[in-house]
Parts: C-alpha cells; sequence; structure tokens
C-alpha cells in the first residue's frame, strides 16, 4: 500500500467513524462525509475555529494537529483518563466509532470551552475567597493530571516530536569510517536535512522510535517489514551536484549480516570481499547458517556518507588518480587524501603528526616488513608537504593499488581497472535508454532487476526482462556515483556501483560536535564544531 493510499483509506475510516459522532451531538450526519466540511465541523466540536482544521494540510503539523483533535474529541464526551487519549490517537476511527454508537456515551460541549469556563470558576472561587467552593472544584476537577501523567505525557510528547523531526526534517549523524578524511573525521556529529533533497516519506512504519535498524544490546533489528509503504519523495529544494557531501542508504544494504565493528552484504561474501581481512574467519560461520542474513527495507539500509562525484546522465573516468567528468578534469576537494609510503630513516615524531591533523587511523605499519622507520599514512597534498619538510631523507612515495574487487566485476572485459585507473563508465539517467550486451550487461543487472524491480533473467546469450526479450533498457529512476575523499581508504561506488535516487536520505549542513578519532576519551575537536559538513 502507498503512502497517499493509506491516508485516503484512513481519511475514509475517520470520515465513517464520525457520522454517529456527529449525530449524537446534534449535527447532520451526512457532514461527516463531505471532504473538508468534516474537518470543519470536528474543530467546532471542540472549541477550536474553523480555520484550525487548515492546518492538517501542513506536512509534519499535520500530524501533531490530528493528534490534539482526536484527544480533544474524546474529553468532549468527558474521556479524560491517559489510555482514552493513547486509544484516541493511535486508534481514532475505532475511538469515535465507539463514542457514536455506544447508547451510553454521550457528548458535554465542545471541551476547550468547558475546561476555560472551569478555569474561569476557580479563578473566581480563589478571588472571591470562598475556600470551600474552591477546594471543591479542585477536588472535583476533571482536567487535573498527576505529577507521573504529567511527565509520562511530557515524555511521550518529546519522543513523538523527536521521532518526526527525525523521520522528516533533521536527523543527527556521526562519522565512523576515516572514508571523508579530511574534509569529515571520525567522531564528528552532524546534522543533516533530509527536505533539501525532497523529503522521503516513510515505507517501514512499525519500528522503534529514534532507532535506524538496530536494537542497542538486544543486537536485533528495531523495525517490523509489514505494514510497508510505496516509496514517495516530497518535492526537493534543491537537486544533488557535484561534489555535493551525502548521506545515504547503502546500495548492497537488502541483504546483509552483521559482525562485530561492522556488517557485511551478501554480495561481499559472493564476491570473496572478507578473504584476507581480519572478518576472514567468520565467512565459515555464514557459510554453515551459524550467522543469520538480515533482509532490511530500503529505508532500514545502513546510512552511508560519501562525496557526491558523478551525478545521473555523467561520464566519469579516473586517470592516474585525477577524475575526469564527460572527458574534463573533475574539481577535486581540497583536503583530498590518497595512500603514501613515507620512509623516515632518522624517525617520525608522531606526536607532531597527530597536531598536524594526522589520526592513528591514518597512520600503519606493515607487520611483516622489518623496517621499523617505514609507515604507510594516507595524506593529503598539505600533509605531505609538511612530511617531506621534516628531513632530506624522508621519502613519500605513492603506492600503486593492486586491482580489486571493482564493479562491474568483470574482469574478462575490463581486466585492467584498478581504484586509480578506472572507467569508463556511464551514470544512468532517467528516460535514458542503454544497449544491452555481453560488455555493458554487469554495469545493469542490479539496476535492472533489484532496483527498478523488474524480472530480469538470461539464457543462452539472450536477455528478458519481465519475460520479454531486451536488447535495450530505458532507466525509470536517476542514478548517483559516491566517492570518499580518503580515495584509498574508501569503499564507495568503485565498490558497489551506482546509488539509486530513491536511497538519497539528506543533505549534511554542520558538526555541532565532534570527538578526536571517535571517542570522548581522546578529548573534543574544538575548531570543528558547528562548521560546515560541506568542506570542499
Amino acid at each position: 500500500m502507498g503512502f497517499l493510499t493509506f491516508v485516503l483509506v484512513f481519511y475514509i475510516l475517520i470520515s465513517i467513524s464520525l457520522y454517529p459522532v456527529f449525530e449524537k451531538a446534534g449535527l447532520p450526519g451526512w457532514k461527516a462525509l463531505v471532504p473538508g466540511l468534516n474537518l470543519v465541523e470536528w474543530c467546532k466540536l471542540i472549541g477550536q475555529p474553523a480555520w484550525w482544521a487548515a492546518l492538517l494540510l501542513i506536512p509534519i503539523v499535520n500530524f501533531f494537529i490530528f493528534a490534539g483533535m482526536a484527544v480533544d474529541l474524546v474529553r468532549s464526551f468527558d474521556k479524560y483518563k491517559f489510555w482514552h487519549s493513547a486509544i484516541a490517537v493511535v486508534l481514532a476511527p475505532v475511538a469515535f466509532a465507539y463514542l457514536g454508537l455506544n447508547k451510553e456515551e454521550q457528548y458535554h460541549g465542545p471541551t476547550l470551552d468547558r475546561e476555560k469556563a472551569f478555569q474561569q470558576q476557580l479563578m473566581e472561587a480563589k478571588e472571591a475567597g470562598h475556600t470551600a467552593k474552591l477546594k471543591k472544584l479542585q477536588k472535583d476537577n476533571p482536567y487535573h493530571k498527576s505529577v507521573g501523567r504529567e511527565w509520562a505525557e511530557a515524555v511521550i510528547f518529546a519522543v513523538f516530536a523527536a521521532a518526526f523531526i527525525r523521520m522528516f526534517l533533521i536527523e543527527a549523524y556521526v562519522i565512523p569510517t576515516p572514508s571523508m578524511e579530511g574534509s569529515l573525521m571520525v567522531g564528528d556529529f552532524l546534522f543533516v536535512s533530509k527536505a533539501h533533497y525532497g523529503i522521503r516519506m516513510p515505507q517501514t512504519v512499525a519500528m522503534l522510535p529514534l532507532l535506524h535498524n538496530r536494537i542497542p544490546i538486544l543486537d536485533r533489528e528495531s523495525y517490523l517489514k509489514k505494514p510497508k509503504l510505496k516509496y514517495r519523495r516530497l518535492p526537493a529544494i534543491e537537486n544533488v551536484d557535484r561534489n555535493d557531501p551525502v548521506v545515504f542508504n547503502f546500495p548492497e544494504g537488502d541483504s546483509v549480516y552483521v559482525l562485530p565493528g561492522r556488517t557485511w552484504s551478501v554480495y561481499d561474501i559472493e564476491r570473496g570481499a572478507l578473504n584476507g581481512t581480519e572478518y576472514g574467519s567468520y565467512v565459515p560461520l555464514i557459510k554453515k547458517g551459524k550467522i543469520p542474513l538480515v533482509v532490511r527495507p530500503m529505508d532500514k539500509e545502513d546510512h552511508y556518507i560519501k562525496r557526491c562525484i558523478g551525478i545521473s546522465g555523467d561520464s566519469l573516468e579516473i586517470k592516474d588518480r585525477q577524475v575526469y567528468i564527460n572527458g574534463q578534469p573533475a574539481e577535486n576537494p581540497s583536503h583530498l587524501q590518497f595512500l603514501y609510503v613515507v620512509r623516515a630513516p632518522n624517525g617520525l615524531n608522531m606526536t607532531q603528526l597527530y597536531k598536524w591533523g594526522l589520526s592513528k587511523d591514518d597512520i600503519s605499519q606493515d607487520p611483516n616488513n622489518p623496517n621499523r622507520n617505514e609507515w604507510y599514512m594516507h595524506l593529503n597534498n598539505e600533509e605531505r608537504d609538511k612530511i617531506a619538510s621534516i628531513d632530506p631523507s624522508v621519502q613519500i612515495q605513492p603506492v600503486q593499488f593492486r586491482p580489486r574487487l571493482l564493479f562491474p566485476y568483470d574482469s574478462v572485459n575490463y581486466p585492467d581497472w584498478t581504484v586509480d585507473n578506472y572507467g569508463p563508465i556511464y551514470i544512468p539517467k532517467k528516460g535514458a535508454t542503454v544497449k544491452l550486451d555481453a560488455k555493458s550487461i554487469n554495469f545493469y543487472r542490479r539496476v535492472i532487476s533489484v532496483y527498478e524491480g523488474n524480472d530480469f533473467s538470461e539464457k543462452n546469450g539472450q536477455y528478458f526482462i519481465n519475460g520479454s526479450p531486451a536488447t535495450e533498457y530505458t532507466f525509470k529512476m536517476n542514478y548517483y556515483w559516491m566517492m570518499g575523499d580518503n580515495r584509498h581508504n574508501s569503499e564507495d561506488s568503485r565498490v558497489w556501483g551506482y546509488v539509486p535516487e530513491d536511497h538519497i536520505v539528506g543533505k549534511p549542513l554542520f558538526i555541532w560536535f565532534s570527538t578526536k578519532e571517535g571517542s570522548i576519551a581522546n578529548g573534543i575537536n574544538w575548531n570543528r564544531i558547528f562548521t560546515s559538513a560541506d568542506k570542499r
């Protein structure tokens, strides 16, 4: 069921359930079935002005307005308990139908008007010094709430409000890996706008508030896969542009194994990406089924942040580490990093390097190399020049990256591609048509079958889409090419390919807090707090 369909069905149920309520309140029942008019009359029944109904047309705000109107309607039937209000918000059609159809329930007038009148009586009794009357009014006060209830409602409202702000407007993120250094550092806390690229309507609706996809300690998923709504996005404030840092759902995150420290996709396992890493020992357990496969909805896939290097319709190529877009050299981030081997016969003062901005994640040594005066460092140009100036004997050489598992995983047609020499590759654009053949199919197989939901198969060298033979394909969505600024320490589009437009989450705004190397124990990066997250 799509989001708009869900809203329409819910509105119809509300209208039907209001029919007996209106009749019990002395209004013609048919007014409950007239779109717009039913909301205006509802406002009048609870004591709000007619224009209040227009607030239900404002996205996000309307959730809070509806909740308040639902609570005030049951209060107009003298239902003041906490659970009355809760049912009114969660099961509004059921609550309204019960009040309208149960002969014992009576409408007592607009609750807001009656509450104002009651407060006026309290004030008059207090001013007149009528102690006995005041005590009686206070004793019979139907609007009085206990301290516990006040706290409970305050907490629930705060969580409710925070969850909706997080879901639709702004969410806080933390940088967990060094893939965007030195633009965004491990330990940076960001506020990310979900409105800039268009507010994405929720698809997974049954979930624990304020959690993305995992429950801490319990180490379980924090949502139910059903009910599920179709993908919808409100109009964008701006488009995703080249060089924008972007938060998005991990494109291969639909089927993952959750291991200590990080998740790996089922496609990583199939490609042997764990072999030779610290996670290699988990592969036998995965193959034996002792580690469960977690299948996630698209909006619950892990969040990644990278820089958009290419937009839909672009042709991208990397030559000797330089990215070219449509044949022209791309603008490079000012803090772009690459991996170098640094040889310093007289040693290096690591404390000085850390003061210059290098982190422990930037520096490593080969445990199999007996030369302890040799380091591997991820450096930008400024850091490289500073280290070179320490001592004339210091040698800094770029590391020649070996070929690795790279998208589109086609060593037959593209045997020489590396992270430093890659492409050319076309980034799909909505409405564009490409030819399908042995050299192109590996680029678009996942786009056709997974991202755009077609039934794709191959037989005897021929391709079939939704059962029909196909020699070309027209894209339904725009796609983007994302890369980390730390080019030799980033799993990005060179590894898992295109990012579909429906996976785009939002635009980083600014850094609101920053810890050194991701731990408060190491201190705070005061110079990074309240600085822009778009460092180019």
